[in-house]
Protein backbone atom coordinates (compact mmCIF):
# COMPACT_ATOMS: atom_id res chain seq x y z
CA UNK A 1 0.00 0.00 0.00
CA UNK A 2 1.29 3.16 -0.85
CA UNK A 3 1.70 6.06 1.63
CA UNK A 4 -0.84 7.73 -0.39
CA UNK A 5 -3.16 5.38 0.11
CA UNK A 6 -2.37 4.81 3.72
CA UNK A 7 -3.39 8.55 4.35
CA UNK A 8 -6.47 8.27 2.43
CA UNK A 9 -5.81 10.50 -0.29
CA UNK A 10 -5.42 9.48 -4.28
CA UNK A 11 -1.87 9.81 -5.77
CA UNK A 12 -1.86 13.45 -6.65
CA UNK A 13 -4.56 14.81 -5.01
CA UNK A 14 -3.31 17.89 -3.60
CA UNK A 15 -0.71 18.66 -6.25
CA UNK A 16 -4.10 18.72 -8.93
CA UNK A 17 -6.37 20.62 -6.54
CA UNK A 18 -3.64 23.24 -5.73
CA UNK A 19 -2.79 24.26 -9.55
CA UNK A 20 -6.59 24.43 -9.96
CA UNK A 21 -6.75 27.09 -6.86
CA UNK A 22 -4.39 29.43 -8.86
CA UNK A 23 -6.85 31.76 -10.32
CA UNK A 24 -8.67 32.66 -7.70
CA UNK A 25 -5.22 33.25 -5.50
CA UNK A 26 -3.81 35.38 -8.26
CA UNK A 27 -7.24 37.64 -8.40
CA UNK A 28 -7.21 37.49 -5.17
CA UNK A 29 -3.71 39.29 -4.66
CA UNK A 30 -4.34 41.70 -7.20
CA UNK A 31 -7.56 42.57 -4.99
CA UNK A 32 -5.12 43.10 -1.97
CA UNK A 33 -2.25 44.98 -3.71
CA UNK A 34 -3.08 48.05 -1.85
CA UNK A 35 -0.57 46.20 1.45
CA UNK A 36 2.28 45.71 -1.27
CA UNK A 37 1.88 49.05 -2.82
CA UNK A 38 2.72 50.43 1.32
CA UNK A 39 5.81 48.07 1.23
CA UNK A 40 6.28 49.37 -1.99
CA UNK A 41 5.94 53.26 -1.06
CA UNK A 42 8.56 52.73 1.66
CA UNK A 43 11.06 51.47 -1.00
CA UNK A 44 10.78 54.30 -3.25
CA UNK A 45 11.24 56.44 -0.45
CA UNK A 46 14.35 55.10 0.27
CA UNK A 47 15.82 54.36 -3.52
CA UNK A 48 18.43 51.83 -2.95
CA UNK A 49 21.53 51.43 -5.21
CA UNK A 50 21.07 48.06 -6.20
CA UNK A 51 19.09 45.27 -5.08
CA UNK A 52 19.68 41.58 -3.98
CA UNK A 53 17.31 38.62 -3.53
CA UNK A 54 17.75 35.61 -1.23
CA UNK A 55 16.11 32.38 -1.95
CA UNK A 56 15.96 28.88 -2.37
CA UNK A 57 14.59 25.99 -4.69
CA UNK A 58 11.30 27.56 -6.22
CA UNK A 59 11.59 31.26 -4.86
CA UNK A 60 14.92 31.11 -6.09
CA UNK A 61 13.10 30.83 -9.64
CA UNK A 62 10.81 33.88 -8.38
CA UNK A 63 13.75 35.50 -7.13
CA UNK A 64 15.38 35.39 -10.80
CA UNK A 65 12.40 36.65 -12.65
CA UNK A 66 12.77 39.41 -9.91
CA UNK A 67 15.85 40.06 -10.79
CA UNK A 68 15.04 40.81 -14.50
CA UNK A 69 11.80 43.27 -13.36
CA UNK A 70 13.80 44.81 -11.23
CA UNK A 71 16.61 45.79 -13.60
CA UNK A 72 14.51 46.08 -16.60
CA UNK A 73 11.83 48.36 -15.02
CA UNK A 74 13.19 49.78 -12.08
CA UNK A 75 17.18 50.08 -13.82
CA UNK A 76 18.23 49.33 -10.81
CA UNK A 77 21.92 46.48 -10.75
CA UNK A 78 19.93 43.27 -9.06
CA UNK A 79 21.89 39.90 -7.69
CA UNK A 80 21.35 36.74 -6.05
CA UNK A 81 22.63 36.19 -3.05
CA UNK A 82 24.82 33.10 -2.21
CA UNK A 83 23.42 32.78 1.28
CA UNK A 84 26.53 30.74 2.26
CA UNK A 85 28.78 33.69 2.11
CA UNK A 86 27.20 35.01 5.45
CA UNK A 87 26.13 31.61 6.97
CA UNK A 88 29.42 29.75 5.98
CA UNK A 89 31.94 32.19 5.57
CA UNK A 90 30.51 34.71 8.26
CA UNK A 91 30.87 37.99 5.12
CA UNK A 92 29.80 41.31 6.21
CA UNK A 93 29.67 43.62 2.94
CA UNK A 94 28.63 47.12 3.67
CA UNK A 95 24.65 46.87 2.65
CA UNK A 96 23.87 50.39 3.33
CA UNK A 97 21.31 52.07 1.07
CA UNK A 98 20.53 48.19 -0.71
CA UNK A 99 17.52 46.34 -1.22
CA UNK A 100 17.64 42.95 -0.21
CA UNK A 101 14.36 40.70 -0.90
CA UNK A 102 14.64 37.51 0.64
CA UNK A 103 11.74 35.24 -0.80
CA UNK A 104 10.56 31.84 0.86
CA UNK A 105 7.32 30.21 1.27
CA UNK A 106 7.53 28.50 4.66
CA UNK A 107 9.56 31.85 5.89
CA UNK A 108 11.36 29.35 7.95
CA UNK A 109 14.91 28.64 6.18
CA UNK A 110 17.79 29.26 8.54
CA UNK A 111 20.14 30.22 6.09
CA UNK A 112 17.74 33.15 4.94
CA UNK A 113 16.97 33.76 8.13
CA UNK A 114 20.54 34.24 8.52
CA UNK A 115 21.28 36.50 5.59
CA UNK A 116 18.27 38.80 6.52
CA UNK A 117 19.37 39.33 10.07
CA UNK A 118 22.98 40.23 9.20
CA UNK A 119 21.98 42.42 5.65
CA UNK A 120 19.88 44.57 7.97
CA UNK A 121 22.80 44.89 10.70
CA UNK A 122 25.20 45.79 7.63
CA UNK A 123 22.55 48.78 6.53
CA UNK A 124 20.19 47.21 4.03
CA UNK A 125 16.56 47.87 4.06
CA UNK A 126 15.25 44.71 3.97
CA UNK A 127 11.78 43.04 2.74
CA UNK A 128 10.69 39.15 3.64
CA UNK A 129 8.23 37.71 0.56
CA UNK A 130 6.48 35.19 2.34
CA UNK A 131 3.55 32.62 2.46
CA UNK A 132 3.70 32.67 6.19
CA UNK A 133 2.54 35.43 8.56
CA UNK A 134 3.93 35.62 11.22
CA UNK A 135 7.18 33.29 10.09
CA UNK A 136 10.62 34.02 11.77
CA UNK A 137 11.77 35.41 8.39
CA UNK A 138 8.95 38.13 8.42
CA UNK A 139 10.11 38.86 12.09
CA UNK A 140 13.52 39.32 11.01
CA UNK A 141 12.70 41.88 8.01
CA UNK A 142 11.97 45.47 8.14
CA UNK A 143 9.14 45.02 6.45
CA UNK A 144 7.26 41.42 5.01
CA UNK A 145 4.78 40.92 1.91
CA UNK A 146 2.24 37.87 2.58
CA UNK A 147 1.72 35.93 -0.53
CA UNK A 148 -1.88 34.95 0.56
CA UNK A 149 -1.99 31.62 -0.88
CA UNK A 150 -3.17 30.04 1.81
CA UNK A 151 -2.29 25.95 3.22
CA UNK A 152 -0.26 24.29 0.73
CA UNK A 153 -0.24 20.10 1.29
CA UNK A 154 1.52 18.97 -1.87
CA UNK A 155 5.03 19.41 -1.36
CA UNK A 156 5.89 20.44 -4.64
CA UNK A 157 5.16 24.05 -4.75
CA UNK A 158 2.43 25.79 -7.19
CA UNK A 159 -0.25 27.88 -6.28
CA UNK A 160 2.73 29.47 -4.10
CA UNK A 161 5.28 29.63 -6.70
CA UNK A 162 2.80 32.05 -9.16
CA UNK A 163 1.68 33.35 -6.03
CA UNK A 164 5.14 34.78 -5.44
CA UNK A 165 5.52 35.71 -9.18
CA UNK A 166 2.67 37.94 -8.69
CA UNK A 167 3.34 39.11 -5.50
CA UNK A 168 6.79 40.14 -6.66
CA UNK A 169 5.21 41.69 -9.82
CA UNK A 170 2.93 44.04 -7.91
CA UNK A 171 6.31 45.29 -5.60
CA UNK A 172 7.96 45.91 -8.63
CA UNK A 173 5.96 47.78 -10.21
CA UNK A 174 4.34 49.75 -7.82
CA UNK A 175 7.63 50.99 -6.85
CA UNK A 176 8.02 52.32 -10.17
CA UNK A 177 4.62 54.17 -10.00
CA UNK A 178 2.83 51.37 -11.62
CA UNK A 179 -1.04 50.64 -11.79
CA UNK A 180 -1.06 47.07 -12.35
CA UNK A 181 -2.45 47.50 -15.32
CA UNK A 182 -1.10 44.26 -16.79
CA UNK A 183 -2.44 41.51 -14.29
CA UNK A 184 -6.04 43.46 -13.83
CA UNK A 185 -7.51 40.11 -15.62
CA UNK A 186 -4.26 37.65 -14.46
CA UNK A 187 -7.20 35.52 -12.70
CA UNK A 188 -9.24 35.08 -15.91
CA UNK A 189 -6.35 34.39 -17.97
CA UNK A 190 -4.72 31.59 -15.04
CA UNK A 191 -8.29 30.08 -15.74
CA UNK A 192 -8.17 30.58 -19.89
CA UNK A 193 -4.77 29.32 -19.86
CA UNK A 194 -5.48 25.86 -17.48
CA UNK A 195 -8.99 25.53 -19.26
CA UNK A 196 -7.07 25.99 -23.09
CA UNK A 197 -3.74 24.19 -22.45
CA UNK A 198 -4.93 21.01 -20.83
CA UNK A 199 -5.40 18.87 -24.36
CA UNK A 200 -1.77 19.71 -25.52
CA UNK A 201 -0.43 18.77 -21.76
CA UNK A 202 -1.96 15.55 -22.32
CA UNK A 203 -0.58 14.99 -25.75
CA UNK A 204 2.87 16.03 -24.09
CA UNK A 205 2.40 13.66 -21.13
CA UNK A 206 1.67 10.95 -23.91
CA UNK A 207 4.29 11.66 -26.19
CA UNK A 208 6.92 12.19 -22.78
CA UNK A 209 6.33 10.05 -20.40
CA UNK A 210 9.28 7.50 -21.12
CA UNK A 211 11.70 10.14 -21.46
CA UNK A 212 14.74 9.77 -19.27
CA UNK A 213 16.19 13.24 -19.52
CA UNK A 214 14.94 16.43 -20.63
CA UNK A 215 16.35 19.93 -21.44
CA UNK A 216 14.18 23.14 -20.13
CA UNK A 217 15.02 26.51 -21.57
CA UNK A 218 13.79 30.19 -21.73
CA UNK A 219 15.30 33.25 -22.40
CA UNK A 220 14.17 37.06 -20.41
CA UNK A 221 11.79 37.01 -18.21
CA UNK A 222 10.95 33.14 -19.33
CA UNK A 223 14.37 31.83 -18.07
CA UNK A 224 12.72 31.98 -14.66
CA UNK A 225 10.23 29.48 -16.01
CA UNK A 226 12.61 26.90 -17.65
CA UNK A 227 14.50 27.10 -14.23
CA UNK A 228 11.07 26.27 -12.17
CA UNK A 229 10.43 23.48 -15.05
CA UNK A 230 13.44 21.39 -14.49
CA UNK A 231 12.87 21.91 -10.50
CA UNK A 232 9.46 20.17 -11.06
CA UNK A 233 10.05 17.85 -13.49
CA UNK A 234 13.39 16.33 -11.20
CA UNK A 235 11.17 16.60 -8.31
CA UNK A 236 7.88 14.94 -9.67
CA UNK A 237 9.07 12.44 -12.26
CA UNK A 238 12.43 11.76 -11.19
CA UNK A 239 13.89 12.67 -14.57
CA UNK A 240 17.30 14.40 -14.91
CA UNK A 241 16.25 17.65 -16.16
CA UNK A 242 18.67 20.63 -16.44
CA UNK A 243 17.95 24.22 -17.38
CA UNK A 244 19.61 26.71 -19.44
CA UNK A 245 19.01 30.74 -20.58
CA UNK A 246 18.74 30.11 -24.31
CA UNK A 247 21.52 32.30 -24.98
CA UNK A 248 23.90 29.91 -22.44
CA UNK A 249 22.52 26.46 -24.37
CA UNK A 250 24.39 27.79 -27.58
CA UNK A 251 27.58 28.28 -25.76
CA UNK A 252 28.33 24.73 -25.79
CA UNK A 253 25.68 22.55 -24.04
CA UNK A 254 23.76 21.98 -27.67
CA UNK A 255 26.51 19.86 -28.36
CA UNK A 256 24.91 16.83 -25.87
CA UNK A 257 21.26 17.71 -27.80
CA UNK A 258 20.86 14.45 -30.27
CA UNK A 259 17.58 12.63 -31.70
CA UNK A 260 17.42 11.38 -27.96
CA UNK A 261 17.10 14.56 -26.07
CA UNK A 262 13.29 16.60 -25.17
CA UNK A 263 13.72 20.20 -25.21
CA UNK A 264 10.86 22.27 -22.99
CA UNK A 265 11.19 25.69 -24.81
CA UNK A 266 9.23 28.27 -23.23
CA UNK A 267 8.59 30.51 -25.76
CA UNK A 268 6.45 33.79 -25.20
CA UNK A 269 5.49 36.94 -27.39
CA UNK A 270 8.27 39.64 -26.48
CA UNK A 271 11.87 39.76 -26.93
CA UNK A 272 12.99 36.62 -25.37
CA UNK A 273 10.52 34.97 -27.23
CA UNK A 274 11.65 36.09 -30.51
CA UNK A 275 15.13 35.41 -29.35
CA UNK A 276 14.67 31.83 -28.71
CA UNK A 277 13.71 31.18 -32.26
CA UNK A 278 17.98 30.57 -33.14
CA UNK A 279 17.97 28.42 -30.13
CA UNK A 280 15.03 26.26 -31.10
CA UNK A 281 16.90 26.51 -34.60
CA UNK A 282 19.88 24.96 -33.39
CA UNK A 283 18.18 21.79 -31.30
CA UNK A 284 15.68 21.10 -34.32
CA UNK A 285 19.00 20.94 -36.50
CA UNK A 286 20.51 17.93 -33.71
CA UNK A 287 17.16 16.16 -34.13
CA UNK A 288 15.81 17.10 -30.63
CA UNK A 289 12.01 16.51 -29.78
CA UNK A 290 10.66 19.84 -28.74
CA UNK A 291 8.34 20.82 -26.42
CA UNK A 292 6.98 24.34 -26.94
CA UNK A 293 4.90 25.90 -24.19
CA UNK A 294 4.26 30.18 -24.34
CA UNK A 295 2.30 32.46 -25.76
CA UNK A 296 4.05 32.60 -28.91
CA UNK A 297 4.53 28.60 -28.95
CA UNK A 298 2.17 28.54 -32.35
CA UNK A 299 5.09 30.66 -34.28
CA UNK A 300 8.02 28.16 -33.68
CA UNK A 301 9.05 24.09 -34.93
CA UNK A 302 7.76 21.88 -32.52
CA UNK A 303 6.46 18.24 -31.85
CA UNK A 304 3.64 19.54 -29.20
CA UNK A 305 2.93 23.20 -28.72
CA UNK A 306 1.18 24.60 -25.79
CA UNK A 307 -0.14 27.78 -26.31
CA UNK A 308 -1.38 30.71 -23.91
CA UNK A 309 -3.03 33.89 -23.96
CA UNK A 310 -0.85 36.65 -24.07
CA UNK A 311 0.18 39.13 -22.12
CA UNK A 312 2.75 41.58 -21.22
CA UNK A 313 5.70 40.01 -21.90
CA UNK A 314 6.45 41.15 -18.05
CA UNK A 315 3.94 38.94 -16.91
CA UNK A 316 3.96 35.91 -18.81
CA UNK A 317 5.48 33.75 -16.12
CA UNK A 318 2.79 33.70 -14.06
CA UNK A 319 0.80 31.77 -16.96
CA UNK A 320 3.67 30.62 -18.54
CA UNK A 321 4.25 27.78 -15.43
CA UNK A 322 0.83 26.26 -15.12
CA UNK A 323 0.99 23.97 -17.69
CA UNK A 324 4.07 23.52 -16.44
CA UNK A 325 2.78 21.97 -13.35
CA UNK A 326 0.37 20.42 -14.90
CA UNK A 327 3.07 18.52 -17.34
CA UNK A 328 4.87 17.68 -14.11
CA UNK A 329 1.87 15.82 -12.65
CA UNK A 330 0.65 14.10 -15.50
CA UNK A 331 4.11 13.29 -16.18
CA UNK A 332 4.54 11.81 -12.62
CA UNK A 333 1.01 9.87 -12.43
CA UNK A 334 1.55 8.24 -15.67
CA UNK A 335 4.90 6.65 -14.72
CA UNK A 336 3.77 5.50 -11.20
CA UNK A 337 4.76 8.20 -8.66
CA UNK A 338 2.58 10.59 -6.34
CA UNK A 339 3.37 14.32 -6.86
CA UNK A 340 2.13 14.74 -3.40
CA UNK A 341 4.74 13.10 -1.81
CA UNK A 342 8.06 12.99 -3.76
CA UNK A 343 10.77 10.50 -2.62
CA UNK A 344 13.62 11.81 -0.09
CA UNK A 345 11.86 15.64 -0.06
CA UNK A 346 9.81 17.63 2.52
CA UNK A 347 7.56 20.19 2.21
CA UNK A 348 10.07 22.76 4.60
CA UNK A 349 13.72 21.98 3.82
CA UNK A 350 16.08 23.33 6.35
CA UNK A 351 19.67 24.57 5.33
CA UNK A 352 22.35 26.16 6.35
Amino acid sequence: MTSSEQAGTQPGQHMAAEVAEQPEVLAGLVQRRSGIAEVAAEIARRPPRFALLAARGSSDHAALYAKYLIEVLLGLPAGLVSPSTATLYDARPDLRDVLLISVSQSGGSPDLLEVTQAARRQGALTVAVSNTTGSPLNEAAELAVDIGAGVEHAVAATKTYSATLMALYLLIDAVRGGSAEHVRGIGELARQALDSSADAVGRAVDRYRFVDRIITTGRGYSYATAAEAALKLAETSYLAARAYSGADLLHGPVAAVDEETAVLAVTSAGKGGAAMHEVLDAVGQRGADVLAIGSAAGKVPAAVRVGLPETAEEVAPILEVLPVQRLALGLALARGGDPDRPRGLHKVTRTR
